[in-house]
């Protein structure tokens, strides 16, 4: 029953991961927090984000499972983390190490329009 509860795209849960994917360019599902990962591959995850040193909004999807599942209806992604850029899926940790490396990651980021955090200090007009 709660299983097929997740699959119904007008779920509290779906609204849930809508709105977060809606409010917030760059959110990373995880397991455990950026500041204390709980796992090797969300750990990984937020390693790659700082190094790009862009904003991101971590949600540990440990402490609820109906949106643990319901993010895994949701996406059709089985695993954790999973990162969205501007609404859209962009992957899990090894898509992302990829796309780090390649330099596809970086290049995804400016063409959403997210900028490092050094990128927008220096644009702010302050000086340093």
């Amino acid at each position: 029953m709660q299983e097929q509860e997740q699959r119904n795209e007008n779920s509290p849960v779906f609204a849930r991961i809508r709105q977060e994917i809606e409010a917030y360019p760059v959110v990373l599902y995880m397991k455990g927090t950026p500041m204390f990962p709980q796992c090797g591959f969300s750990a990984s995850a937020v390693d790659i984000l700082s190094r790009l040193d862009v904003q991101f909004k971590g949600v540990d999807v440990l402490g609820d499972p109906s949106l643990r599942n319901g993010l895994k209806q949701f996406s059709n992604w089985p695993t954790f983390p999973q990162l969205y850029v501007k609404g859209e899926l962009v992957g899990g940790c090894d898509i992302m190490r990829e796309m780090y490396s390649s330099g596809e990651l970086k290049r995804l980021m400016e063409a959403k329009g997210i900028r490092s955090c050094r990128d927008r200090a220096s644009h702010s007009g302050r000086s340093s």
